[in-house]
């Protein structure tokens, strides 16, 4: 049996993942990471649920008999994630927070700590699951120095797909998922809550939060007007013929395909197309200019560790909630390539993550890149 660390945030997901991996004789142990705590009134939302979380991930490991421990991340929580996603409003993008947490916090940093630890796995309550291929069909697995072929590890999407989080999980590669445990990944939502409930977990009927953990209220605007209020310079809303319709009040403030709270009449509704950092513009259009068939991606990774060396087609999925749709992807040069679509996707946002599909198993992604 393995020596396994996992990740409980104090919610039925990952309680029910530790159940599970104890109850088939794992030694598991639960942690919680402390990432985000403020000291003043507008932060005592955000100070409340952490507390809410931790004791709720105490008493699901009191209740299974397993240790548990919190490890303060707050330094690189926000040095890795809040001052990324400041900086990215800031520089005109649409961050996603939670990939970054993801890529620094919930794995590399997590996995590097089990590892000297003397933990074999880190697990997380993601839905998503790993597939091992001993004897993978492609030529990127190269025989071990004993003549076996060694192991190939697929990210998959979760059996259920209206909770899948793989497109969440692009950036993992081999050396992670080697290490990794996802094991609610073959149940559905109702399922997991119903095992949970069954073995009386005390998370069994915890509500989900759907807040970005650092952002009370979900309102980021407020924390960009505190921490970054010289980001937040008014300047021109442009048509697409350069005229100008109206004043912004911050580029930050404004997203792709944005319609309402511009204070423009037009005659017609307008969207916004882009954000022109090097004017200081909210560029605006009808909404037919909000599609388009091509996007550039950069920092691409992939799974296998291989880099692609011809154009190759898949499903591409551009926003977490989007559906996977045919596009060809062509690379450019080491992390970048070009992304045509079959057919015109609707307001891709730069800063966002493009996420490669081949079917259920994910190849890789990257960060919309801006034109």
């Amino acid at each position: 049996m393995a020596k396994i660390m996992i990740a409980m945030s104090g919610g039925v997901d990952s309680s029910l993942a530790a159940a599970l991996l104890h109850e088939a004789g794992h030694d598991v142990t639960g942690v919680t990471l402390h990432l985000w705590e403020g000291d003043d009134d507008r932060l005592a939302e955000s100070l409340c649920c952490s507390q809410e979380m931790t004791e709720s991930a105490r008493r699901v490991c009191a209740q299974l008999g397993i240790p548990y421990y919190v490890f303060n991340y707050q330094r690189e929580f926000r040095r890795s994630v809040i001052e990324y996603f400041l900086r990215e409003y800031a520089s005109g993008f649409t961050p996603n927070p939670c990939l970054e947490c993801n890529r620094e916090i919930k794995f590399r940093a997590l996995l590097a700590r089990a590892r000297a630890l003397g933990f074999d796995y880190v697990a997380t309550g993601h839905y998503a699951r790993i597939r091992v291929d001993k004897t993978p069909a492609d030529h990127s697995a190269s025989p071990s120095p004993n003549g076996a072929r060694r192991a190939v590890y697929r990210l998959l999407r979760a059996v259920d797909e209206e909770k899948d989080q793989s497109y969440m999980l692009y950036m993992l590669g081999q050396d992670d998922l080697a290490r990794l445990m996802f094991p609610i990944g073959e149940y559905t939502k109702a399922e997991v809550r119903a095992l949970a409930a069954a073995r009386g977990l005390a998370s069994a009927n915890r509500p989900e939060s759907q807040d970005i953990c650092f952002v009370p209220g979900g309102d980021y605007r407020n924390l960009l007007r505190e921490e970054r209020p010289d980001a937040l310079r008014p300047g021109p809303i442009l048509d697409l013929e350069g005229r100008e319709v109206g004043r912004h009040q911050g580029l930050p403030l404004y997203t792709i395909g944005q319609r309402r709270g511009l204070g423009i009449a037009t005659g017609q509704p307008m969207y916004v197309m882009a954000l022109d950092v090097a004017r200081n513009a909210v560029i605006v259009g009808p909404e037919s200019a909000l599609r388009r068939t091509t996007l550039r991606a950069e920092r691409v990774t992939f799974v296998s560790g291989s880099w692609p060396e011809a154009p190759f087609d898949c499903l591409a999925q551009i926003r977490a909630h989007a559906d996977a749709v045919p596009a060809r992807v062509t690379p450019v040069e080491p992390e970048r390539v070009e992304v045509r679509f079959e057919h015109p996707q609707r307001a891709i946002t730069p800063g966002q993550a493009i996420v490669f599909y081949d079917g259920a198993v994910v190849l890789g992604g990257g960060r919309i890149a801006r034109d």
